[in-house]
């Protein structure tokens, strides 16, 4: 009986303790970049490829991230081949390059490699990674909701004192905008190491007292051979050391301890989102709040009494328009970036799963669906009974709202669609990620015009901006940092002004006498229309801070609204240069807002919220 107890007491004090860590060496690679020009990022791996296949005590890789520089279904396979060219197992998640541009909204890379976040255990640790953005529109980095939503239902399986190593590309501070929520969770467990990438060199980190380490890209930048870090865990600590490929073993650079971590309440104050603004602009309230369990990146539609939405689940929901109850649903196969257009009762969206749906707006039935070649990205526009939409297969085309049928197709892309197209003067007018501008002719999809912003960069692609029009003149903005007005019948270039850093967003007065632009720092800037060349006829200092999303500001009722990367949507006067109100919903980047009225707008985020918001 004494025995049996000992035993007992024994196994219950074993159980309190951590697990034993026995010693192993893994691979860290990061910032791979696949997809260079002169195929110098694909030389670098290579070289790093054979390098640990060449040694005998390396157990596994981890790569964090920014596999590729543009996330193209090409560059995913292309690594993809090389990294199975690794004779020890690997683990891999996407970076902002690999998600931020991609042509299938991040589903290529889950499809090519068969995951975007791991869990694993490996001599007593549990090894963590998922995914961060951006999706498709620049924002700053997001762990996904759904990724979120993982980690909780991973971290519940996980035994309190068990040793945990946590990976994601972005560092955990807020360069991602949800870094709290992530900081919080894996302090309520013993993480003992947060590994990452992003900032191309080697560091040591602490994040909030989580110890951190952010690797090396394998590049080689301006040095003869790229890099990588061997990473050596031992009970007591885990020792980063570069490696220079075929070249040499550096002296390790950082050690990290290995001990029993207990967070608990953290003695000193860590920063968290600031939601001030709210109690500074009380009129406004949120009458409602629906948070979905995925990113919804996107713009609602509003049709009657319903508010219609897609997510990155690849689910389309219609929410109560009074109280935000859902009424209906419908899956798709794909992640959802395209805004819904609804016309006649009919609403219709692209999704990644490569279809444009036309679903019954007042019970989610579908009544037609298009298949196209690859993900569909792109936004609808509906005129009259033709649908205009962008996609992924490097063509846009004109369906029949009421059968679906293909009315015309045009072929001249060399990158993906991801915005609304702009119908002017009989042209459809729209940017993609081929670093031009077109204008195809309605009524049959010809070719009048293609306009580039003066670089071959892809991304300065007017891409993410919806121009916009009046008095036969276009205006985009570019990632390039400048505001342009092109010839509506030719194409060409009226002027073109960089004065103000504007970067993907703009809008237009309702009169068309202003056009407007967000730039990428505190301020709001209106330029006169004209075929004349312009500068600022005003800049006003709003205050949102740094700010480089593509959320279009939309007048109505004489005042303008837009959001910004840190949740917060604004309404300002123009006619007096003023911020009548702002409102923070969340941390995340605010879509194209949906104004009803000036006192009724509906704003989704990034982080899967949708609400309306009230002027009272």
């Amino acid at each position: 009986m004494k025995k049996t107890l000992l035993l007992c007491c024994l196994l219950c004090v074993a159980a309190m303790l951590p697990a034993q860590i026995k010693p192993f060496r893994f691979a860290h690679i990061s910032d791979t970049h696949i997809g260079s020009p002169n195929g110098g990022a694909e030389e670098d791996l290579r070289r790093t490829i054979r390098d640990i296949n060449a040694m005998k005590d390396v157990a596994f890789v981890i790569i964090t991230g920014d596999i590729t520089e543009l996330g193209t279904d090409s560059q995913l396979k292309l690594a993809k081949e090389l990294f199975d060219s690794l004779q020890v197992k690997y683990y891999i998640i996407p970076g902002n390059h690999d998600s931020g541009w991609s042509e299938s909204g991040g589903v290529s890379f889950t499809t090519i490699f068969g995951y975007d976040k791991f869990l694993f255990d490996y001599n007593g640790v549990r090894f963590i990674g998922c995914a961060s953005g951006p999706y498709v529109r620049m924002s700053d980095g997001h762990i996904p909701r759904n990724a979120v939503v993982w980690l909780d239902e991973v971290l519940k399986k996980t035994g309190k004192k068990q040793p945990v190593i946590f990976a994601n590309h972005y560092p955990l501070d807020n360069g991602l905008d949800n870094w709290y929520e992530a900081i919080d969770r894996l302090k309520e467990y013993n993480t003992i190491l947060a590994i990452c990438g992003h900032g191309h060199n080697n560091h040591a980190l602490n994040f909030e007292d989580i110890p951190g380490v952010m690797g090396r890209s394998n590049l080689r930048a301006k040095a003869a051979v790229g890099g990588y870090n061997l990473v050596d865990v031992r009970p007591d600590s885990v020792i980063y050391t570069e490696r220079r490929p075929g070249v040499e073993t550096l002296q390790p650079w950082t050690k990290v301890a290995v001990k029993k971590h207990e967070y608990g309440t953290p003695s000193k104050k860590f920063d968290r989102p600031d939601y001030g603004v709210n109690k500074q602009y009380a009129q406004v309230k949120a009458t409602w709040t629906m948070a979905s369990d995925a990113n919804v990146i996107s713009t609602p539609a509003v049709y009657k009494e319903g508010v219609i939405v897609g997510n990155q689940n690849g689910e389309v929901v219609s929410l109560s328009l009074k109280n935000g109850k859902r009424q209906w649903s419908f899956p798709t196969r794909g992640a959802i970036f395209s805004s819904p257009a609804v016309k006649d009762g009919k609403v219709v969206l692209g999704s990644g799963d490569g279809k444009v749906y036309c679903l019954d707006a007042s019970n989610g039935k579908q009544l037609w669906m298009y298949t196209t070649g690859a993900a569909v990205l792109g936004c609808p526009l509906i005129a009259g009974d033709t649908v205009f939409i962008g996609g992924s297969d490097h063509s846009f085309i004109a369906l029949g709202l009421n059968d679906g049928k293909l009315h015309w197709k045009f072929d001249g892309l060399n990158g993906p669609v991801v915005s609304t197209p702009l119908l002017y003067e009989g042209k459809i007018i729209f940017g993609a990620w081929d670093t031009y501008l077109y204008a195809v002719d309605r009524q049959n999809g010809t070719l009048l015009w293609k306009w580039n912003p003066g670089s071959a960069v892809i991304n300065f692609s007017p891409a993410s901006c919806i121009p916009v029009a009046a008095n036969g003149v276009v205006y985009v903005v570019t990632p390039n940092r400048t505001f342009t007005a092109i010839d509506a019948q030719t194409g060409t270039t009226l002027w073109n002004n960089k004065e103000t850093r504007v970067r993907e967003s703009i809008g237009i007065s309702q009169d068309g006498k202003w056009v407007y632009g967000k730039t990428m720092q505190d301020t709001i800037v209106a330029y006169a229309s004209s075929r004349e060349a312009q500068h600022p006829a005003w800049v006003m200092n709003a205050g949102f801070g740094y700010e480089h999303v593509p959320s279009m500001l939309i007048e109505k009722d004489g005042q303008v609204f837009f959001g910004t990367r840190s949740g917060i949507v604004y309404a300002i006067d123009p006619a007096q240069q003023k911020v009548i109100w702002a409102h923070k919903i969340d941390n995340s980047m605010v879509n194209t807002v949906r104004v009803l009225d000036s006192k009724h707008i509906i704003a989704s985020t990034m982080d899967g919220k949708v609400a309306l918001l009230e002027v009272r």
